[in-house]
């Protein structure tokens, strides 16, 4: 005797995706979520919904479509994922960004940018970012009957007869037609993150935090795997350049930064947009590297800038007064000369020396000659000088999960469907690729997977009545 036909494990955006589209189907629907209120990583989000080919970059006069996006996307992660996956990824974008705006989800065009080191402007920003995205789609999902369930944590699966019939949760059982897990990633699950992103556990944890959902435990991973499913992306994850001195999110950086490893190197364009400059420093010595301005530079530093939380998910870390602050608490050096911060940082003095000396002279020229960076360039010459340790360190979502095919089936160790089980979102992996092609791409992965594995439980669960 079923409990529902579907049954959607995880109230974020994936699951509620899913709920919507199964409930279209006509099936009936149980949505099962973990914390005190539905929401997820996709709540706490910037709202930027990644597509190509829509009516909002046609209304912008922005010439793109499926094709493009998807030679981009497999490019980028140089062809290291699943082609038949990305494919219907890109195809289904279009569409999903549609269904979107028909739920009601305020998607201007001022809001569609380039998310990232993208072709095109494929980011389209909603207003009111994540969470009044997500209200839209609870309120969808409410409207057409789905129960949903908060402050329970699924337990493990039911499979009968080699397919999945359920799930387990508060030692109680709940039957159903098709279960989707969309449970979100890992990124608070520290022992699972050592398995799947083995260097990002070993750091410290003050350079290396989480800042998504903490009902993001791997719990469908952990499920599905225990019913034989494969798990695909280990090693893959979007880190984000962080300033020692701050747990905030910090994906966007003044352009007067000057960034330098231990060897006093320049090696990036302080500007490049979050999805690259985390990688980049990733590659440096020890995975770091410091800040460094002057006295003149800090002072001017306003409370707040236009680029420096564009998706209003986070706070501005670099104005004057935080920098005077966290100078007088230790946690940004400060010295009267560049040698003397070299020594205090543990940097090269005459690699920094000639760093600053050419940086001052491009600026000086009116040309960042090294690495042609656009914006306010400011020179480093007056004293005192500061130096504020930058690490790879903060993460909100995570790439590793279950494998699945492009309807969102979840995939077994012998490369065949698990009858019953749909994955969409974090919990699913092989779409998140070694390299995050823009703003918008985790929450088009949860919607687009989440809709399709919405279908295909619905279908399923219809045709085993």
């Amino acid at each position: 005797m079923r409990d529902c036909d579907v049954l959607v494990v995880g109230g974020g955006g994936a699951g509620m995706a899913a709920a919507i589209e199964a409930a279209d189907a006509g099936a009936s629907v149980v949505v099962l979520e973990a914390g005190p209120r539905p929401g997820g990583s996709t709540a706490l989000s910037g709202g930027v919904f990644y597509a190509a080919g829509t009516s909002i970059q046609r209304a912008a006069g922005v010439e793109d479509d499926v094709e493009r996006m998807y030679r981009y996307y497999m490019t980028i992660n140089r062809w290291n994922l699943e082609p038949w996956l990305i494919r219907r990824f890109c195809e289904q974008s279009a569409p999903t960004l549609e269904w979107l705006i028909g739920l009601g989800v305020d998607i201007p065009v001022e809001g569609l940018y380039v998310s990232g080191v993208d072709d095109a402007p494929r980011g389209h920003h909603s207003h009111g970012s994540g969470i009044a995205l997500f209200e839209h789609l609870l309120g969808a999902a409410s409207a057409r009957g789905v129960a949903i369930h908060p402050n329970v944590r699924v337990e493990g699966l039911l499979v009968e007869d080699g397919r999945i019939a359920g799930i387990t949760a508060q030692g109680a059982e709940m039957r159903a037609g098709a279960v989707v897990l969309a449970t979100g990633g890992y990124g608070a699950n520290r022992a699972m993150l050592a398995e799947l992103n083995p260097e990002i556990a070993a750091q410290d944890e003050r350079w290396s935090f989480y800042f998504g959902s903490q009902t993001s435990r791997g719990d469908g991973i952990r499920m599905a795997r225990e019913a034989g499913a494969a798990v695909v992306g280990k090693g893959r994850l979007l880190v984000n350049a962080s300033p020692g001195f701050s747990r905030d999110v910090a994906d966007f950086h003044p352009p007067w930064l000057v960034f330098v490893n231990r060897d006093g190197q320049r090696f990036m364009d302080e500007t490049w947009p979050y999805c690259i400059a985390g990688h980049r420093i990733e590659e440096q010595p020890g995975r770091l590297c410091f800040a460094i301005f002057d006295e003149p530079t800090r002072a001017a530093s306003p409370s707040s800038h236009p680029f420096a939380d564009k998706l209003g998910v986070g706070d501005f870390a670099y104005s004057g007064e935080r920098l005077a602050e966290e100078a007088a608490k230790g946690r940004v050096l400060t010295a009267d000369t560049l040698e003397e911060l070299a020594a205090k940082a543990g940097i090269d003095p005459v690699g920094l020396a000639g760093s600053v000396a050419a940086y001052n002279a491009d600026v000086r020229s009116g040309c960042d000659r090294q690495y042609f960076k656009a914006g306010a360039l400011t020179t480093i010459e007056t004293p005192p000088f500061y130096a504020a340790e930058v690490h790879a360190a903060s993460f909100g979502a995570t790439s590793a999960g279950v494998r699945i095919d492009p309807d969102a089936r979840v995939l077994g160790l012998d490369a065949h469907p698990i009858a019953g089980l749909y994955a969409a979102g974090e919990t699913a992996g092989g779409v998140l690729g070694e390299r995050y092609v823009g703003g918008g791409n985790y929450i088009s992965n949860a919607l687009i997977f989440g809709r399709i594995a919405g279908q295909g439980a619905a279908a399923f669960a219809v045709q085993r009545i």
